[in-house]
């Protein structure tokens, strides 16, 4: 792909709509990387934490004057042991999570899977922002082949996850993920074959991206 144009397509989605799993299908059908926690690694580096408090504090609401009080209290302790050891907010989660996947898409074509993408590259002329949405019965009845679970806990795990990403999009980056303003295209792939879809999308991206 030296030849063509370098382009990134986010793609957001709800929480068992099968959306990962067609991602991974377009960038096969495309030729380019699919990256969903590829940044977390980054991040646990940087802050050293694990991937779950990593998650959790992505999916945790703080508010402005949080954030003020939190600022203040890493001033006051400058050059303490509290500096060294300071506590890790939503913020400054999203802040590296933004600079990783910034540094992913100037290296090379590929597709990022969640991590607020789409509005992470609002800005940016050459991405593409999908969202792949599917009717609830559906969502439920993936989830449980997924997990083994059954239709109450699927339906409790659906809305917990999406609950907590809206959550972080709303608290962090003043934007609901519902919005289809955010999106180029928005995709209901209830039993949609995944073949055929990441065909049709592949061929968009080849004559719009490439």
């Amino acid at each position: 792909m030296d030849s063509k144009k370098q382009y990134t397509i986010a793609i957001n989605r709800e929480a068992g709509s099968g959306g990962r799993s067609l991602a991974e299908r377009l960038g096969e059908k495309l030729g380019i990387n699919v990256y969903t926690k590829a940044a977390l690694e980054g991040l646990i580096e940087h802050f050293g934490l694990t991937e779950g408090e990593i998650e959790h504090l992505r999916t945790r609401k703080q508010s402005w004057w949080d954030e003020v009080c939190q600022f203040n209290k890493q001033f006051a302790a400058a050059g303490s042991e509290y500096e060294v050891n300071r506590e890790v907010t939503p913020k400054q989660v999203y802040h590296m999570e933004e600079k990783l996947l910034k540094e992913i898409a100037e290296r090379e074509s590929c597709i990022i899977v969640g991590r607020a993408a789409f509005h992470i590259f609002k800005d940016t002329p050459s991405v593409k922002k999908l969202f792949f949405i599917a009717d609830r019965d559906y969502r439920i009845a993936h989830m449980k082949a997924k997990l083994g679970v059954d239709d109450r806990e699927a339906a409790r795990i659906i809305d917990e996850t999406d609950k907590e990403r809206e959550t972080y999009t709303k608290s962090i980056m003043g934007v609901s993920r519902y919005d289809c303003h955010n999106y180029d295209m928005v995709l209901n792939i209830t039993n949609k074959d995944p073949e055929k879809m990441a065909d049709f999308l592949a061929a968009i991206v080849k004559a719009e991206m490439q």
